[in-house]
Order: structure tokens, then C-alpha cells, then sequence
């Protein structure tokens, strides 16, 4: 057994110390819902609804889609062919359709009213317009690893991106708290006539430079100044340093945060300290994955491996907000969309993406094991508490790594203290945690509450109330059940 330290006065460097909160990307789920009331009333109130079993998230990240030639017919997904709002006419002249994208919007109007006044909304995109790029496909260049803007259409697509964001304040009352024109730029994943999504490679340095002054300008002269402009929403840690690095000092300049996605690399701390020196706030903007953790754990393989990634993420980045790539990524329907066929059921005793899936033949949300692992979290580690830092004592360690077992976070309105620990052993494990900084009057022994995940959906445990810790003498002690994760809520 070894035993961890909680510092008491360690904070984020980002955001004035406080956590802003969990999201998701809105696309492409949303789009595929959002056609259906009773599907999109769902999805808002258990993922951004605060009650009893509701994750009481409160970030969304909404796609400006780019729009591809209705001609092209190659996306095969369901859901990731996001309309554009600025259409080309039968003459050549351009026109706003403010109709368009009604699915996605559907959704993120009644997550909005879910999550209340702690709602955040972002925008990014993952392309311009077809006719703004050089291959004629808003999935990207014909040589991948290529840029597909055309270099006179800078000021074109960053005006796009500004007069939506304009439209939804000035017409819709959604305001965008940032915008992002980039969506991991310096990738080669993005090719024209690609079956799976839009996609535009910018090449690191003067390219992403040149989008990201042309926004600013475009914000500033729709009257948007407020909105914060942030970048390059990298896909690896360390190509978000290298491409934050290469930007003109003046780009650097126009950027109020650094948004990264964490699927690859590993220098958190180099980036942490890279947006600090800065003077940056930094997001964890996007990830998630099929991987799963655990030993034999079956369905919890895929919850351990969120959670895993959570943990490290924010205990490496210290990142003022932590948001999930798609909450639902499998679709059930015998319909389909779009002339496309849907995935189906995953094998949740594997890896799969998101944390629900969406049967659209019977209306409803199948929830898995990973939404519970995701609640594990969101449901405790509220908006305007401190992440704290965890040490591992000198008389203790061992090296094995537990200090990446659990997350910590402190609500000093309320002096509740907040620990969510992961055994990823198939067998009990003892965790101890040194808490007596928390405790202020050592003659009153705090209240102690616990949930745990553990099991299968069926006959496990699904956040549930758990009598396993217990504080002695400034310490809290438990027995961890294996393959579990479990919040212990203190004060």
C-alpha cells in the first residue's frame, strides 16, 4: 500500500486557477440526432442536464461546417457530412442559407438550456467551403499533406466564420465564447473525395498564421472583438507545441488559448509550461478512443481506459477544461441517413468510441459503461473548482505509478474536497490518501461520501452509493474494488 499527498495550495496556472468544465464535440452526433425531439431532449438532459444520473456538462464545441459540392456523394458515415451555411447559386454568386445545419443547432439550443448559465459554447471548423478550396472538396487536398485553401481565400473564409458567429449572436442569442478556424491543420489525414469527414491541411507557421490573423480581423470588423480566438487544436501534445512555436509573433499575439488534443504525444508539461511562459490558457479540446484498461475487466475495459485518459490528461496539462471528441458515436437504425448504412451496436466488451449510443428505431439512448466512468467525473469536479496536485510520499513510493490512479479537485466556496481513484487491477487494492490540510477543525470528523462504476451494465455497478473509505487521524483509507473507479466526495 502507498500512500498520496493532496497539495492544498496548488492550483491550475490557467484560468485563474478555477476548472471551466467538461464538453464535447457537437459533430458529429448532433447532426445525426438532431432531427428527432425526443432523441435530442435526451441527449441534452443526460449529458448537460445537472439531476440525479446526468453528467452536468457544460462545454460545447459546435462545427461550422464548410459544406462539400452537393454533387460529391462520398462521405459513408451517417453524420459527419456537416451542411455549410454560405451556399453557391446556380450563377456563381453566394448566398447565407441560414436554414441550413438545423439538425446540429437543434441540439445545441436545448444543451444550452440544460447546462444553464454555465454554458460555453465554441466554434471551430474543419474546413472552409468547397469553393474556397483548391481541390473543389471541403474533405481536403489532393495531395493530403497540402494545403487546400486557396492562398486568395484567406480573408473569404475567415469573414465565413465571422458572419456566422454574428448570426448566431445577433439572430439566434447563442454567443460564441471562442473560436478555433482550424481543426488539427498540421495532419496529412485530410484528402479529397474522403469517405469520412472535411478535413484542410495548414501547413505550420505562415499558413496557420495567416488564418488565424485573417479571423481576428474578420471578428473585429463583425464586431466580435469579445469572442476569444484560440488554436491550432493539434491532434498530437507535442505537434500543438511545435505548431504553437512556428506561428509569427503576431499570430501568437492574436491567440488567447492554446486548445490541443491529447490522441498522441506525451510532453504535457512542456505544453503546460509553453502556455504559461505565453501567458495563454490552454483546453484539452478533443480526444477520446478505443482503447481499452483494466485486467480481464470486460465492460469496464473501455470506462477504465476514459478515465485513464482523463487522469493523465489533467494531471500532466493542469488544462482549465476537458472535453470528449463525440458522446455518441454508434448509431442503431434500419433506415440509415443520407443513403448510408449506421454502425450498430458496438462490442462494449471491447474498445469503442463514445459513451451512448443513439437506436433511432426505438427512440432512445443506450447508455454504456464509459458514460458512467465519464460521470465519475463531471458529476463531482463542478465549474470553479481548483484542480489539486498529487504527490506520492518519499516513505511510499515504489514507482509503480498510482499517483496516475486518481484526479483531485477542490470547491473552496463549499470546502468540498473531491477524489476520484481508479484500481485497474482485477483484484482490491488499498489506497490511502493524506487529506489533513483539508481538515480544519481536527476535533470533527467530516462527512464522507463514495459512488463507484465497477462491473457490467447488467448486474454491476453504475454510480453507485458504496460504503468503502473511511477518515482516521487526517487520512482517508478505502479498499478500492478491482476494475473500479470510485469518487469519494469529503466535507
Amino acid at each position: 500500500m502507498k500512500e498520496i499527498v493532496i497539495d492544498p495550495a496548488s492550483r491550475s496556472p490557467f484560468n485563474g486557477g478555477k476548472f471551466e468544465g467538461w464538453g464535447s464535440s457537437f459533430c458529429w452526433w448532433a447532426n445525426r440526432i438532431g432531427y428527432s425531439d425526443r432523441l435530442t431532449g435526451e441527449a441534452a438532459r443526460l449529458f448537460y442536464g445537472q439531476g440525479e444520473g446526468e453528467l452536468g456538462l457544460n462545454i460545447i464545441r459546435y462545427n461550422i461546417g464548410g459544406g462539400d459540392d452537393t454533387s460529391h456523394h462520398h462521405i459513408r458515415r451517417t453524420d459527419s457530412a456537416i451542411p455549410g451555411y454560405l451556399v453557391k447559386q446556380g450563377d456563381g454568386s453566394l448566398a447565407y442559407d441560414w436554414t441550413a445545419d438545423e439538425r446540429q443547432r437543434n441540439v445545441l439550443v436545448a444543451a444550452v438550456r440544460a447546462a444553464g448559465t454555465a454554458a460555453i459554447v465554441e466554434a471551430f471548423s474543419n474546413s472552409p467551403p468547397y469553393f474556397m478550396c483548391k481541390s473543389g472538396c471541403s474533405s481536403g487536398a489532393e495531395k493530403p499533406e497540402e494545403d487546400n485553401l486557396l492562398p486568395g481565400q484567406y480573408e473569404a473564409f475567415a469573414d465565413y466564420l465571422a458572419a456566422v458567429a454574428e448570426h448566431f449572436q445577433t439572430d439566434w442569442g447563442i454567443r460564441f465564447q471562442s473560436l478555433d478556424p482550424m481543426n488539427e491543420p498540421a495532419s496529412a489525414y485530410w484528402g479529397a473525395m474522403s469517405e469520412k469527414q472535411e478535413g484542410c491541411h495548414f501547413d505550420p507557421g505562415e499558413s496557420q498564421s495567416r488564418v488565424l490573423l485573417a479571423t481576428k480581423r474578420a471578428l473585429d470588423r463583425h464586431g466580435l472583438s469579445g469572442i476569444i480566438l484560440c488554436g491550432t487544436d493539434e491532434t498530437s501534445i507535442d505537434v500543438q507545441i511545435d505548431s504553437f512555436t512556428k506561428l509569427s509573433p503576431e499570430a501568437r499575439d492574436a491567440i488567447a488559448r492554446i486548445d490541443t488534443h491529447s490522441y498522441m504525444g506525451s510532453r504535457r508539461e512542456e505544453l503546460q509550461e509553453l502556455a504559461v511562459r505565453n501567458g495563454k490558457n490552454l483546453w484539452m479540446s478533443e480526444v477520446d478512443g478505443g482503447d481499452v484498461a483494466g485486467v480481464s475487466a470486460g465492460e469496464m475495459g473501455a470506462a477504465l481506459a476514459l478515465a485513464r485518459r482523463i487522469i493523465t490528461d489533467l494531471n500532466g496539462l493542469e488544462a482549465s477544461a476537458w472535453i470528449l471528441w463525440q458522446l455518441i458515436d454508434s448509431h442503431i437504425s434500419s433506415e440509415g441517413m443520407n443513403g448510408n448504412k449506421d454502425s450498430g451496436m458496438p462490442d462494449t466488451q471491447g474498445g469503442y468510441w463514445g459513451i451512448a449510443v443513439a437506436d433511432h428505431d426505438r427512440g432512445e439512448l443506450v447508455l454504456t459503461k464509459k458514460y458512467w466512468a465519464f460521470w465519475q467525473f463531471t458529476h463531482f469536479i463542478r465549474p470553479g473548482m481548483r484542480l489539486l496536485r498529487i504527490a506520492e510520499t518519499a516513505a511510499t513510493a515504489t514507482g509503480t505509478g498510482d499517483t496516475a490512479d486518481c484526479l483531485a479537485a477542490y470547491d473552496e466556496e463549499n470546502g468540498t474536497l473531491v477524489i476520484v481513484a481508479v484500481n485497474y487491477l482485477s483484484c482490491p487494492r488499498f489506497f490511502t490518501a493524506d487529506i489533513s490540510a483539508f481538515l480544519h477543525d481536527r476535533h470533527r470528523r467530516p462527512g464522507i461520501r463514495a459512488y463507484r462504476t465497477s462491473g457490467s451494465l447488467t448486474d454491476g455497478e453504475n454510480a453507485a452509493p458504496a460504503e468503502c473509505g473511511h477518515i482516521r487521524w487526517g487520512h482517508l483509507k478505502a479498499c478500492l474494488r478491482g476494475n473500479s473507479i470510485t469518487t469519494f466526495v469529503i466535507g
